[in-house]
Formats: C-alpha cells, structure tokens, sequence
C-alpha cells in the first residue's frame, strides 16, 4: 500500500507545475485526497483536497485561484496543477489519503496514507 508524489522540480516565479499522487496497492475511489506542503523551518500546511467522487475541493486562500485539482479513479491517480507560482510556493509536497472527507483536511492526522514528498522550488 502506497502513495506515490512526484512531479516536483524548479520553476520560475509565475510559471507552472503538475504534481502526481499515484496509488498503489489500494484504491483511490474511497479516499479524499489532499495536498500539504512543509517550506523550510515551517509547520506542514495543508493546501487543499478533493472528495472522494471530484464533487468537491477545498483550497487555503493562499493558492486560491492558482491551483486546481483534479483526480483520474480509473487510473488511480490525483493530479496539482499548479500555475502563477510564487517564491513562497517553495516546499515538499506531499499527498495523503483519507477514508473520510475533506471538512477536516487541514488536520494531519486525520489521514491513512501519506506520500514520501516531492520537492518544488520557484525562483523569483
């Protein structure tokens, strides 16, 4: 059982990024999934997630019409489309999954599964 971040890399300030949580050894479809990123010296912040069906999203204002979500449960994988980056974008995402919904996203221990983490740096 596992979730799988990548896609991370360095981008310009105002540039674009697409992130990839893939699943393995379990199913996507009874999971909400979410986004956290850790900047350095910083607390993990969660940055958004998507229910179980796509229905429904949740987004920090922080990325707020900068970054959308989207989930592909046919193939088992939720995608961070990420564009207008800013220098404080900069840290390690990570995705997680929880067998719940998103009204609690933002609490770390509310999640089953956790990805390793991909690092994105924006250069300003």
């Amino acid at each position: 059982v596992q979730l799988q971040a990548s896609g991370g890399g360095l981008v310009q300030s105002g540039g674009s990024l697409r992130l990839s949580c893939a699943a393995s050894g379990f199913t996507l479809d009874y999971y909400a999934i979410a986004w956290f990123r850790q900047a350095p010296g910083k607390e993990h912040q969660g940055v958004l997630c998507i229910g179980q069906s796509g229905g429904s999203t949740f987004f920090a204002d922080s990325v707020k019409g900068r970054f959308t979500v989207s989930r592909d449960n046919a193939r088992n994988i939720v995608y961070l489309q990420m564009n207008n980056m800013k220098a404080e974008d900069t840290a390690v995402y990570y995705c997680a999954a929880t067998f719940y919904n998103c009204s609690r996203y933002r609490k770390k221990d509310e999640y089953d599964y956790w990805g390793q983490g991909t690092k994105v740096t924006v250069s300003s």
